[in-house]
């Protein structure tokens, strides 16, 4: 319960996740149902509150250590 003793205070919890291209449909589809009862089950919200959007970036667009992940997937190959 909220400070004001309200389960949930009708808060709309909003998440963004930001990732890279490549996963199906089902994959994002079954993650975003198991966040929303992850906040469900511990904010005490609905979840008809709850809101998650993916933002996914293309794979020549994402870099770690220096490489964009598409640097990396053929290094990884060779």
């Amino acid at each position: 319960m909220g400070p004001s003793g309200r389960k949930g205070e009708n808060k709309m919890p909003e998440i963004t996740i930001s990732m890279a291209e490549g996963r199906t449909d089902e994959q994002k589809a079954g993650m975003m149902r198991d966040i929303t009862q992850a906040l469900v089950k511990n904010l005490g919200v609905d979840a008809d509150a709850v809101v998650i959007q993916i933002n996914e970036a293309p794979l020549r667009h994402k870099m770690k250590g220096g490489k964009t992940f598409v640097e990396r997937a053929a290094a990884a190959k060779k």
